[in-house]
């Protein structure tokens, strides 16, 4: 079986694109923006806070929790969903090292 072009960068990079790739999404953005107001919910509940139909969320929780930007927790028949940290200090700590580097440079 051949290499895949993921294999070819680090898992840290691999993980960085995960997670901004599913943050592409103006859709999945509005969710995390929503769960981070409510703290925790299920899908039901967010399909009445956005335009967009009930599969079509699911679809996307599926994404984030794919990347690791949300967790769930089963609860009964449903699922309770909420932000990871853990992914968010990933990023944070991501960011902060271009901020710092930035800051100490002169671009062109």
């Amino acid at each position: 079986m051949g290499v895949t072009k993921t294999d070819y960068f680090t898992g840290n990079q691999n993980q960085i694109a995960m997670m901004a790739k599913a943050l592409g999404h103006p859709a999945r953005i509005a969710i995390i923006e929503h769960l981070l107001k409510v703290n925790a919910c299920i899908c039901g509940d967010i399909v009445s806070e956005l335009p967009l139909a009930q599969p079509t969320v699911s679809q996307h929780l599926k994404e984030l929790k794919n990347a690791g930007l949300i967790k769930g927790s089963i609860e009964g028949n449903t699922i309770c969903y909420c932000i990871d940290e853990r992914a968010f200090k990933i990023l944070k700590n991501y960011f902060t090292k271009i901020i710092t580097k930035l800051a100490k440079q002169n671009c062109c």
